[in-house]
């Protein structure tokens, strides 16, 4: 009888890991229609890279930047309000502007000498249908940690493509409502030190691409 409670600790662990893994199935998030279900621009984003900018005052930083060319093809007139996001694998996510002073934009823009280019700010708006009427972009993120071995990028507002879903906790009964928006997802792999990319001007190496809801 002694040795009763010792032979309940295996049950009790294999029913905690399974109500965490029924938690965990039931808050996955939903995987895009194989065939668009609404409107859809195309997307072709560019090369990300990461550059120097010697700040007045304060000395040079380093950045993230993407560009993008958006095309409509949809056979209608829409409004155009891209979003992206860049996370490191070392759990650091940014939203594109935040923290990049107006003279680092300036400044990477200026190098690209693409008279086209709009910054996040410029480029919404309406976006007209056809190649002819293609909206180029850029999106700029402080490099905070050059010692990173995976960077992901996430640009949304190109689908109209949305999923609700109402999730209920199996063992609290707990109801949450989930919004996920059909978003490209971009990722790198990073050499391991970020200042020789800057140095040679190299982009970062693209190891996937795909549509994901999130």
């Amino acid at each position: 009888m002694t040795n009763r409670p010792f032979r309940l600790v295996p049950l009790l662990l294999l029913a905690a890991l399974a109500a965490s893994a029924s938690v965990a199935a039931a808050f996955a998030a939903p995987e895009p229609a194989p065939v668009p279900k609404r409107w859809q621009l195309d997307l072709k984003p560019g090369p990300l890279r990461v550059a120097s900018v010697d700040l007045p005052g304060e000395g040079p930083r380093a950045f993230f930047y993407l560009t993008y060319a958006v095309v409509n093809h949809t056979g209608e007139e829409l409004d155009l309000v891209p979003s992206f996001e860049l996370a490191t694998d070392e759990g650091e996510v940014l939203l594109s502007g935040v923290g990049v002073p107006e003279t680092a934009t300036r400044d990477i823009m200026a190098r690209l000498r693409d008279p086209l280019l709009e910054d996040q700010i410029a480029i919404i708006g309406r976006i007209q249908q056809g190649v002819e009427n293609a909206r180029h972009g850029i999106v700029i993120w402080p490099a905070n940690d050059l010692k990173v071995d995976e960077i992901k990028v996430f640009a949304a507002g190109f689908s109209g493509e949305n999923e609700t879903i109402t999730l209920t906790h199996p063992r609290t009964g707990e109801e949450r409502r989930l919004v996920f928006r059909k978003t490209l997802m971009l990722a790198y792999a990073v050499p391991g030190d970020l200042r020789l990319e800057i140095q040679k001007s190299r982009p970062l190496t693209e190891v996937n691409r795909r549509w994901i809801m999130r």
